[in-house]
């Protein structure tokens, strides 16, 4: 499937009032010898990203959602792309020339891989991100970094993409899981590769793993065997009178947690046992 922009891959941004580092960002990008279509989605920024990204770079789709839908607003970009894969960023992330082409070339040589991870670089020093090591012993990948991940589109849309329940910060884990539940491949290839140097402007340490903890219950409720999602539950439960942390992430979950029951849907039996195998290896990458 060609594109009046020369490729098959299209980038897409969820972003939010980080306007410096996203025009950074673009600017990589569309200086990109693929010349990917660049798809912005503004999570309701109040600091003028979007009025910016339309002056300044044209070229790029930007769909203003007036409101912040966190990881879930990557599902608006990649329904809106018209190409068949489709690359996520970061705003302040960006891949390296060259890797978008080698993602799909063997995305048109495997018809069932659905999604590549790729070796995430940080900082200006380009350190290698550790979950490097965790996905690079060749097995199938049981979670990810969307800022280092390029999805074949129609895979993404079939698994249902990001959950709005989950919101942000370990979401991807979900993601891997529903691709491996209908069939599609999952793999960490080296050669390509996204650079990630982190804004200033994060969550503090605290409030992410806050939510890392309850994403990890409401997936383990929304995925495995009943006795594994009650096991979390009872281990942070466990943690919650000397953790702050963990008490603040089990009041969050349980107020999702009739959403997340009943959206429950049990893995097959073989992702299940993957899943439990990466566990036990301790390489679970997202």
């Amino acid at each position: 499937m060609g594109t009046p922009w020369g490729g098959t891959v299209s980038v897409v941004i969820a972003t939010r009032d980080r306007r410096t580092e996203l025009l950074r960002t673009l600017k990589r990008l569309t200086d990109l010898p693929e010349r990917p279509h660049v798809i912005v989605v503004d999570n309701g920024s109040l600091d003028g990203t979007p009025d910016d990204v339309a002056e300044r770079f044209p070229g790029v789709e930007l769909i203003r959602l007036g409101r912040n839908h966190g990881a879930a607003a990557r599902n608006v970009g990649v329904q809106a792309a018209t190409t068949p894969y489709v690359a996520f960023c970061d705003d302040d992330s960006w891949w390296e020339p060259g890797s978008l082409d080698k993602a799909a070339m063997l995305f048109d040589a495997e018809p069932r891989l659905g999604l590549i991870a790729a070796r995430l670089l940080v900082g200006r020093a380009r350190a290698s991100d550790p979950v490097n090591d965790d996905l690079g012993d060749g097995s199938p990948v049981m979670g990810f970094l969307a800022c280092g991940a390029i999805v074949r589109r129609q895979a993404f849309l079939e698994a249902g993409g990001f959950n709005d329940l989950l919101f942000f910060a370990g979401e991807e884990q979900l993601v891997a899981y529903d691709l491996a539940a209908l069939g599609w491949e999952r793999r960490y290839v080296p050669e390509v590769v996204a650079v990630h140097e982190p804004s200033k402007r994060r969550p503090v340490a605290s409030g992410r793993r806050r939510l890392e903890l309850r994403n990890a219950l409401l997936t383990a409720w929304l995925r495995r065997p009943g006795r594994v999602a009650l096991r979390e539950t009872l281990r942070v439960a466990g943690r919650m009178w000397a953790d702050p942390d963990a008490r603040s992430a089990m009041l969050s979950a349980l107020r999702r947690l009739p959403h997340a029951i009943s959206a429950r849907r049990r893995l097959p039996g073989e992702v299940e046992s993957e899943v439990r195998r990466a566990e036990t290896a301790g390489r679970d990458g997202g």
